[in-house]
């Protein structure tokens, strides 16, 4: 699969474009804050509707940069897929400002989420580097967007356990409040939450939980074959109930957390479990979004123990491990290198050239030529930015 057109309106640094990408690596080249990183963005936005770079969708539409221009009401992504068989689709997303987005495929109007997961992408960037030294939540959202991926399907379960989680969470600090007031919390509702939140949350986790059940021989394997390390790459999921109840006796006990139903069951147990508790702190305390992602080098913990060389290696093996997971059929996700071969030295950016040879399509950003390992024979597209017309190929 590969992208043969990206059209933008309005996105990002984007008055208007249209970019035609030949077959194999791609380059787009050009100094920093040029707007070459805002087209790979919008392509790799299509696949989860999500960015690497922002959380906030409405920063994804363009703001002009004349304070008596009108602001756009959104931005358009337009694309152009090829199969291997040369089957084409034309998907096209509109994000509206404060709206709800609109969708098309081939100029039929879809539901947005039915366009999800006919892009599959894997985005490298230096950003990755947290997935290591960050915080859990941004291990979460790699898992989140590798499930998505999988299961497009899992948008919707997600968004409506994290509406689900914001309620539940309001209903306890409103339980706080009356607490510290000297009057009784209102919990008549709370049980009809606790279903709801334990049910989605069960199936986020259950999601998560495969994503790392595919992803542990990959990523090892990768962290082999681009680290000059003595020490091997392992992970495991840290699954928020697990940590949180430990062996309290009225919660049963772990067992599959693929398994829907039982995990439910003990989402219910422990909410009871910790019910004074989250009163008293006006929080969730267990659930889907305490979830983390813990991973190892020799037995010791990558965050706070591993090195910096080491620290990308691991980075980047998630990174090729997810290319492993998501290639189905011999048709491999497009492989998006954001700005990422100046970081690395010459073992691991071979690591990754030989990656990116086994992809159906590789897009690269740089802003020197001389970093991109010579041996992908990658075309060449410049890029650069112009005071009035934004973002442009320079033809120049």
């Amino acid at each position: 699969m590969r992208v043969s057109h990206v059209a933008l309106d309005d996105f990002r640094s984007w008055r208007t474009g249209v970019v035609e990408f030949a077959a194999g690596p791609t380059v787009l080249l050009g100094a920093n804050g040029q707007g070459k990183t805002n087209l790979v963005e919008a392509i790799a936005y299509l696949s989860t509707f999500s960015s690497h770079r922002v959380a906030a969708e409405g920063a994804l539409v363009r703001i002009p940069l004349d304070r008596e221009e009108e602001v756009p009401g959104g931005a358009v992504v337009r694309v152009r897929l090829v199969s291997h068989e040369g089957r084409e689709q034309v998907l096209e997303l509109e994000i509206v400002r404060g709206k709800a987005n609109r969708a098309r495929i081939n100029r039929t109007q879809v539901k947005p989420r039915e366009i999800v997961g006919l892009v599959k992408t894997v985005v490298f960037a230096p950003e990755d580097l947290q997935l290591v030294r960050g915080e859990p939540g941004v291990r979460r959202h790699f898992l989140d967007e590798l499930a998505i991926q999988l299961h497009p399907l899992f948008v919707g379960v997600k968004s409506d356990f994290e509406r689900v989680a914001r309620q539940r969470a309001a209903l306890m600090k409103q339980a706080q409040a009356r607490s510290r007031r000297g009057e009784s919390a209102d919990l008549s509702t709370l049980s009809v939450w606790d279903v709801q939140f334990s049910q989605l949350s069960a199936k986020v986790t259950a999601a998560r939980m495969e994503v790392v059940r595919l992803l542990q021989g990959p990523s090892s394997k990768a962290y082999d074959d681009v680290a000059d390390s003595p020490r091997s790459m392992s992970m495991s999921f840290d699954a928020s109930i697990d940590r949180t109840i430990g062996t309290d006796p009225d919660v049963p006990e772990s067992g599959d957390l693929e398994d829907i139903e039982a995990q439910t069951a003990r989402l219910l147990a422990a909410l009871e479990s910790v019910r004074e508790r989250e009163i008293e702190r006006g929080v969730n305390l267990v659930g889907a979004h305490r979830d983390d992602l813990f991973l190892e080098l020799g037995h010791m913990p990558v965050k706070g123990y591993a090195s910096h060389g080491e620290s990308w290696s691991v980075a980047l093996a998630l990174r090729l491990g997810s290319f492993d997971i998501l290639t189905e059929d011999d048709e491999t996700p497009i492989l998006i290198l954001d700005d990422v071969f100046a970081e690395l030295d010459s073992n691991r950016r071979k690591g990754l050239a030989r990656l990116a040879s086994r992809a159906d399509q590789v897009l690269i950003t740089a802003a020197v030529a001389e970093d991109v390992p010579e041996s992908l024979k990658a075309t060449i597209i410049p890029i650069r930015w112009d005071a009035e017309a934004g973002t442009v190929i320079d033809d120049e």
